[in-house]
């Protein structure tokens, strides 16, 4: 059952959260005037890619205010979809970092102010958007213009002036801060843009000109009627050029036997201008597309447009001096250790049953495909009974032995990575603890090595390293801005029984902050390929899509996750470990090939324990099918 009231907290009954669901779909599909726009719910950053849209996925007992801010963000995106067109936004954008911030801010601004001035319903839950998205981004507490984004303040001036609507609380800093500078330069254009509201390409001339008026002019750039027309000079010229060279190959022609060289050259001197004039038309374009996306930054990978997957030189870190890579054990004291776990107990103490059962249910299957393969006709072993006729009809013949065979995921190592974010405390994290531990016993009672990790960050909201990117001048797209934390809580040569005290340490008030996926994957990734055993197999445990304030806020929205993608797609591609995910109440079968979403943390045991048994199990049919059409060659 769950609630929903208005925005003091109150709650009414509604039946469940299914029909809020496909109501702010239906909208948004509406606003969008697209029928076929896909809109799923999750955890993951709410966001808007091609024909995709990502909600937050709401909680049990939503409250009004929690609806209206789903509602806001659904009628943003739907008005952007509608009123947006990225090739006349790509063919204004400014060509400097600062300019574009404005002119995209401006830009979406717009779209909404569409949405506001005609309907008053949208208009609130707009409001209510904005007032989450600026006290969540933590612009209450600006105190200087150096903390205040010119381009939030430009926004949403324009967003007052052309609606009337107040700026949100959380954001009047930012307007206050800014107001009377930008007024002072550009207050008149404000007008002109409200007149233009609706033309999208006069509006975008008229945000061109203030943004000159408030001194970025130097960042406009050439728009593309100047490039337009340089181009067409240019054209012009290379025709002319193009024609002398004929005429001049023309009269050449048979005055001697050296003339067909020479104007071989002269063709290839041609074919050589006519290449670099494409190279600079080629360069002009891909500078214009550059701008072209909604998110900013991605449309710069337009040679993988499908794919999303930026190259390995796109992800950058500012610092990672302050990193750290610790044991469990270092993180506390022995006591507090010891008191932690045994917390941990008594949290899962009716869970324990439950994860013990799916632990002897995966040790019996695996011990079961230990006893399948059998080596015959030795010198040595065991006797083999069923040969024993062979004494009987030829005594000369030797005694037939046997010997159990080694199943090869005796050599095998398998790690378990959990996600240590703030978002899996309480029972998530508790349950991934315990499925943690009992696996690892399990798995080592059948030969299976288990190494234990965890990945969080030091800080909230960056640490030292967003300081040293303050020092620094605050450089744009500083790339990773915080300090990772990646916890050992059982070394794959460790016994279970000295670790086990560890995983206790999850339990600790403040150890979960934020999650940055990709370094965890990429770490995890390279201590298993350093590993001598044959098989490697790794598993990621996590509740949501990458997540760190400090890096997003400096960077493009999806920063994290296109560098999640990346990493993924080079382990599943290239590497020899075999990569498998659990999702708790998150899809991450859009991420990984091999993958299972899970709704409640109940159900990471279950989902643990098939997923591995399903591993050795396609491992023994992958080897024992050569030997079956072996056989049936013989036979035949």
């Amino acid at each position: 059952m769950a609630r929903i009231g208005d925005n003091s907290g109150n709650t009414a009954s509604i039946k469940d959260v299914e029909p809020l669901k496909q109501s702010v779909a239906s909208c948004m599909r509406a606003i969008a005037q697209d029928a076929e726009l896909e809109i799923t719910f999750g955890k993951d950053k709410p966001g808007m890619t091609g024909d995709r849209a990502r909600l937050p996925e709401p909680t049990k007992n939503p409250t009004a205010r929690e609806v209206a801010v789903t509602r806001g963000l659904s009628d943003s995106m739907a008005l952007r979809r509608a009123k947006h067109d990225a090739t006349v936004h790509a063919e204004y954008s400014p060509a400097g970092d600062n300019a574009r911030a404005v002119f995209n801010a401006v830009e979406q601004a717009r779209c909404e102010a569409i949405g506001s001035k005609a309907m008053e319903g949208m208009a609130d839950n707009l409001d209510q958007m904005l007032e989450e998205k600026y006290l969540r981004a933590g612009y209450a507490d600006a105190t200087t213009t150096d903390d205040a984004p010119l381009e939030e303040a430009v926004a949403l001036l324009m967003r007052e002036k052309i609606t009337g609507r107040k700026p949100p609380k959380s954001a009047q800093n930012i307007v206050d801060l800014w107001r009377d500078w930008i007024e002072q330069r550009a207050g008149d254009s404000f007008d002109n843009l409200g007149e233009r509201l609706e033309d999208q390409d006069a509006f975008a001339r008229t945000t061109r000109d203030l943004i000159a008026q408030l001194e970025m002019a130097d960042e406009l750039g050439q728009d593309n009627q100047e490039n337009d027309d340089e181009n067409s000079d240019d054209q012009e010229n290379e025709q002319d050029a193009q024609d002398d060279m004929e005429r001049e190959n023309e009269e050449s022609t048979g005055s001697d036997e050296a003339a067909p060289d020479e104007s071989e050259a002269t063709g290839e001197e041609q074919e050589a201008g006519e290449m670099d004039a494409s190279d600079a038309t080629g360069e002009d374009m891909f500078d214009d597309d550059e701008q072209d996306g909604e998110t900013p930054g991605e449309a710069q990978h337009s040679d993988l447009p499908f794919s999303n997957l930026p190259p390995t030189i796109d992800y950058k870190i500012f610092s990672d001096k302050d990193d750290e890579e610790i044991r469990a054990e270092d993180l506390c004291e022995d006591a507090e250790l010891e008191r932690l776990r045994a917390f941990l107990d008594k949290q899962l103490a009716h869970l324990q049953g439950v994860v013990g059962r799916l632990a002897n249910r995966l040790q019996r299957r695996l011990m079961a495909q230990q006893n399948r393969g059998w080596d015959f006709d030795l010198e040595e072993g065991y006797l083999d009974s069923a040969r024993l006729t062979r004494i009987v009809t030829d005594r000369t013949a030797p005694l037939s032995f046997k010997m159990e065979r080694d199943t090869d995921f005796r050599d095998t190592v398998v790690t378990l990575l959990l996600d240590n974010s703030g978002s899996m405390r309480g029972r998530p994290i508790t349950v991934a603890a315990s499925c943690a531990d009992i696996l690892a016993r399990t798995l080592e009672r059948c030969g299976v090595k288990v190494e234990i990790l965890g990945f969080t960050t030091k800080a909230w909201k960056g640490g030292q390293s967003r300081d040293a990117w303050l020092k620094a001048g605050k450089p744009s797209s500083p790339g990773r801005l915080n300090d990772l934390r990646h916890i050992i809580y059982k070394a794959a040569d460790a016994p279970w029984r000295r670790a086990r005290r560890n995983l206790g340490l999850m339990m600790r008030e403040g150890l979960l902050k934020e999650n940055i996926d990709g370094e965890a994957l990429t770490w995890a990734h390279e201590r298993l390929k350093a590993r001598p055993e044959q098989r490697k197999i790794l598993m990621m445990i996590s509740d949501g899509a990458p997540v760190d304030d400090s890096t997003l806020s400096v960077n493009p929205g999806n920063y994290l996750e296109r560098h999640l993608r990346h990493v993924i797609e080079e382990i599943e591609e290239r590497s020899p470990v075999e990569l498998l995910a659990i999702g708790i109440g998150h899809d991450v079968t859009r991420y990984y090939k091999r993958a299972v979403t899970i709704v409640d943390a109940e159900e990471l045991a279950g989902a643990m324990t098939e997923q591995l048994a399903s591993l050795f199990e396609e491992q023994t049919v992958r080897r024992r099918r050569p030997r079956r059409q072996r056989a049936s060659g013989i036979v035949g």
